[in-house]
């Protein structure tokens, strides 16, 4: 089966290639594989040769030659190195796309002329789309003006022995999140991706760094799940022959950080939760957590404003960032902050507070058409939140004072009863982040992982566990503190305007 493509017959997608196509392609590079290995006396040519002379990149002889005119030669030679994603051969000259790793792409000529029958005969039968080639001759243009590497040398760098799709059609969305691999070969906004989730945690370290920031590492196998309300994935360790838990969260582990004097602490890291995945959750998600002594939970909230609009500026060059459907989103200013329970009130029409009882609170969830089922009338205030007012968040808001019951890590407030100082972050709609000023008082710490305890007791499978190495660590003594946690996938959702499997590089799927 004739492996060479022209512009007349491209190369079809995975998805159209029946199996047998598939399986009949690969068994003929699997022979050109074979008669390349058989062929040549030099292990290091090949079919897969460890080393090749390369002298410069795609991406740099781009750069270096953007100024050549149209059919000029440079006089300058260069070895470089790419992917075919194009190739169409004549009698005397072979056409070639390489295209680097950053999706950069050159023209490769293999003339008669410049390499010789018996090189040029070689490359009509082994050369096929996905190869990667090593090319190195003069830097040149073609008549068309198109940047090319007249070859007087190659060699096969790579033999793909599966077809690649055809990159003028778009992969499907489930084949891109299976096979990011080929959705990085075809896609530019899969690769742009890879680049600004870089560019976001540098931008990040930055920021701290500039702050006297220190950035830490915390156990993600623990002996107790908890710093957040959430179902822990179980597994077991041979080595201790204990049931120990995959982190939800750094946040008691930072704690512990900061008393013992590492006041302005931060971890990016890895959190799991056992839990259902949707357009902006992942069992297995990127989390940052960062705590400074003697702030509250004002303070983390300008902190976090700065992080992200330092990572908006780190992408798209301004607080302004345009989302890979075109739509521009301002993340500039100062963010807007509203009360919950102010909020909600004029969304009901009626005044709710931290002392509304919980079948008045039942009541407006079941005229609502709302479902919940929990002992906590906090939880009640939430959800009735979430239905109510979260969609009308257009702007990046801070949501601020939450139910005491259901905030069992966070100080109350310091002027209004029945509520703690704790916000979450609303961008496009969904929680970005959220913040508190930190419980530091171990023996009021105590009092609420009992109730936790209760819970947990009760059924509750997000409910925290009773922790007494944690409360030992209070006990000698946590400064007041704020503290923050923000998910990185969701920062790059903000940013690219993308789902949560989109920023992800290599999401877990079924």
């Amino acid at each position: 089966m004739a492996e060479n493509q022209t512009d007349a017959t491209p190369e079809p997608t995975a998805e159209e290639i029946s199996a047998a196509e598939i399986s009949e392609q690969k068994a003929v590079r699997l022979a050109k594989r074979e008669r390349l290995i058989a062929a040549s006396d030099d292990p290091a040519f090949g079919a897969y040769p460890v080393r090749l002379p390369i002298t410069a990149t795609i991406p740099e002889v781009r750069d270096r030659f953007v100024g050549l005119g149209v059919d000029e030669a440079s006089g300058e030679q260069v070895g470089l190195a790419g992917r075919v994603v194009f190739s169409r051969n004549t009698g005397k000259l072979c056409f070639a796309t390489l295209q680097s790793g950053d999706g950069s792409r050159i023209q490769a000529m293999v003339s008669l002329a410049e390499v010789g029958e018996e090189s040029l005969a070689a490359w009509k039968e082994f050369v096929d789309l996905g190869d990667h080639v090593f090319v190195a001759g003069e830097v040149i243009t073609s008549r068309r003006g198109e940047l090319s590497i007249m070859v007087k040398e190659w060699r096969i760098a790579s033999k793909a022995i599966l077809p690649l799709p055809n990159l003028h059609n778009e992969l499907s969305e489930e084949m891109r999140v299976r096979s990011r691999y080929l959705d990085l070969i075809s896609r530019e906004q899969a690769r742009r991706n890879v680049i600004d989730r870089a560019k976001v945690n540098a931008s990040l370290r930055r920021t701290f760094d500039g702050l006297g920031f220190i950035e830490v590492e915390t156990p993600m196998l623990q002996v107790m799940h908890g710093g957040a309300s959430a179902r822990p994935f179980v597994t077991h360790s041979n080595a201790f022959d204990t049931e120990l838990y995959l982190r939800i969260a750094p946040e008691l582990y930072l704690k512990r950080a900061v008393v013992g004097g590492i006041e302005r602490v931060y971890e990016i890291n890895r959190n799991f939760r056992n839990e259902g995945a949707d357009s902006t959750h992942s069992p297995e998600f990127a989390m940052l957590e960062a705590y400074e002594a003697y702030g509250d939970y004002t303070t983390i909230a300008d902190l976090t404003q700065q992080l992200i609009q330092d990572a908006a500026i780190a992408v798209s060059g301004s607080h302004v960032v345009t989302w890979a459907d075109g739509t521009e989103f301002d993340l500039g200013g100062d963010w807007a902050r509203i009360s919950m329970y102010e909020s909600l009130s004029q969304a009901v029409g009626e005044k709710i507070t931290s002392s509304t009882p919980i079948e008045r609170l039942k009541q407006i969830a079941d005229d609502a058409g709302i479902e919940v089922d929990h002992p906590l009338a906090g939880k009640y205030v939430e959800e009735l939140w979430e239905h109510h007012v979260k969609s009308g968040l257009t702007r990046p808001t801070f949501v601020m004072d939450f139910p005491l019951d259901t905030s069992p890590l966070v100080r109350e407030h310091r002027s209004i009863p029945g509520v703690v100082e704790k916000w979450d972050l609303y961008i496009r709609g969904f929680e970005l982040a959220t913040g508190y000023s930190e419980l530091v008082d171990p023996v009021v710490q105590r009092e609420r992982f009992v109730e936790q305890a209760k819970l947990a007791a009760g059924g509750d499978p997000e409910a925290m566990r009773l922790d007494e190495e944690f409360l030992r660590a209070l006990e000698f003594g946590m400064p007041p503190s704020g503290g923050m946690g923000m998910g990185i996938d969701r920062l790059l959702m903000a940013l690219t305007g993308l789902g949560i499997r989109e920023t992800i590089l290599f999401p877990l799927v079924k």
